[in-house]
């Protein structure tokens, strides 16, 4: 289903997507997130609004440069908006994600990943890269099954790493420059929900597993 949103331009210097950018939408249904993306008087957008049922609604063009992400970087891009595709997760960020908008999800994903070639390391939440704003889609998302079904990574957790080394390699990952608090605290939003007190060597493990296995290829901003 389709409800374009005027909230749209063109992609800067021809650029064409190649992350994918998952938020949700902190408004009590999809309806209203809908309104709200739809209205230009907000100037926010984004490409998909996936609802608590399932339901799909695309509200701007795949090819166009959605306003969803902000200010922000993933890697070496600067301009996220005209390198991604922006999904909102009908959700106030206070409850689980419901299975039949998980699956919807995954649908949506599978397709976008396929049309624009998009790998599964280029799929990051809000908070991924906007640390010092964001924390969509939140503690409550499950980004391992997305990475059990090939849409986005998830790290084995083998080792343990050095605390003091955290930071650069989630640099190398992706995650922008900033203090280390809050890269820790959008690292552990995504990957360990659960964790609290200062960087440890479990954070520091992982973020080199992640930063070895996925190292981010900026290009172009």
């Amino acid at each position: 289903m389709s409800f374009p949103s005027p909230n749209c331009g063109e992609r800067r210097g021809g650029a064409r997507p190649d992350l994918i950018v998952i938020h949700y939408t902190a408004m009590a249904s999809a309806a209203e997130a809908r309104a709200r993306l739809c209205d230009p008087a907000h100037e926010v957008s984004a490409h998909w609004l996936i609802a608590e049922d399932g339901g799909v609604e695309q509200l701007v063009d795949e090819a166009m440069r959605a306003w969803h992400a902000g200010a922000g970087a993933w890697g070496g891009v600067t301009d996220v908006n005209s390198r991604s595709i922006g999904i909102e997760l009908a959700n106030t960020g206070a409850q689980p994600f419901p299975e039949p908008q998980m699956a919807a999800l995954e649908r949506v994903l599978a397709g976008i990943t396929a049309r624009w070639a998009i790998r599964p390391e280029r799929v990051i939440g809000h908070s991924d890269m906007a640390p010092a704003r964001k924390s969509d889609p939140g503690p409550r998302f499950d980004w391992r099954r997305l990475a059990m079904a090939g849409l986005s990574v998830w790290p084995e957790g083998r080792s343990v790493g050095r605390p003091a080394e955290f930071l650069g390699h989630a640099r190398r990952f992706g995650y922008p420059d900033g203090e280390e608090g809050l890269i820790l605290r959008a690292f552990r939003l995504r990957f360990r929900p659960w964790a609290e007190g200062p960087v440890d060597a479990v954070d520091a493990g992982l973020a080199a597993e992640l930063a070895l296995r996925f190292p981010v290829d900026g290009g172009p901003t």
